[in-house]
C-alpha cells in the first residue's frame, strides 16, 4: 500500500508542474502561426516543433524534483522549498500570459528574468534537501536560460 501512495504522489507532483505548462500553453497554440510567426526572431530561435517536448520533459522533471523533496516532509526547509517551487511555476505560466497573451515582450522579459532567479533559488533550496532534486531543476535552468536570451533577442529586434 505505501508503494502505491508513494506512485500517486510522485503522479500529482508531475500533474501539478504539468497543469502550469498546460495553462501556458492555453494561451500560446494559437498565437504561434499568428502574431508571433510575424516577429523577427534571431537566427538561434528553434523550430516550433522543439518547445512541446523539451517543456514535456521539463516539466516531467520539474514534478519529479518536487516529489523528492515533498518525501523529505520532515526536514525543515521543505515547506520554503516547496513554496519557492509553486512561485516559479506561476512565474512561469505568467511568461506566457505576457508574451503570447498580451504581446507584452518587455514585461515576458522581466518575468523571464525574476523567474530565472526564483528558479536558480528553489534549485539552491532542493539541494539543502535532495540533491537529486537539484539536479533534477537544472535542465529546466538551463532552457529558461536560453529562454531568456531568446526572449531578450525577440524583444531587442522588435522594439
Amino acid at each position: 500500500m505505501y508503494m502505491f501512495q508513494k506512485i500517486r504522489h510522485l503522479i500529482y507532483a508531475i500533474l501539478l508542474s504539468h497543469i502550469a505548462g498546460a495553462l501556458g500553453a492555453m494561451v500560446t497554440i494559437s498565437e504561434i502561426p499568428g502574431w508571433y510567426a510575424n516577429l523577427a526572431k534571431p537566427w538561434f530561435t528553434p523550430f516550433s516543433w522543439v518547445f512541446m517536448p523539451v517543456w514535456f520533459l521539463l516539466y516531467t522533471l520539474m514534478g519529479m524534483a518536487a516529489f523528492l523533496v515533498w518525501e523529505q516532509r520532515s526536514n525543515i526547509y521543505v515547506r520554503t522549498a516547496l513554496i519557492l517551487f509553486m512561485i516559479q511555476l506561476g512565474l512561469n505560466a505568467l511568461w506566457s500570459v505576457f508574451f503570447f497573451g498580451m504581446h507584452d515582450i518587455g514585461l515576458a522579459l522581466m518575468d523571464i528574468a525574476v523567474l530565472w532567479i526564483m528558479i536558480a533559488y528553489t534549485v539552491r533550496s532542493f539541494e539543502k534537501i535532495d540533491k537529486m532534486a537539484a539536479w533534477l531543476m537544472m535542465p529546466y535552468l538551463a532552457w529558461v536560460s536560453f529562454a531568456t536570451l531568446l526572449t531578450f533577442s525577440i524583444w531587442f529586434l522588435n522594439w
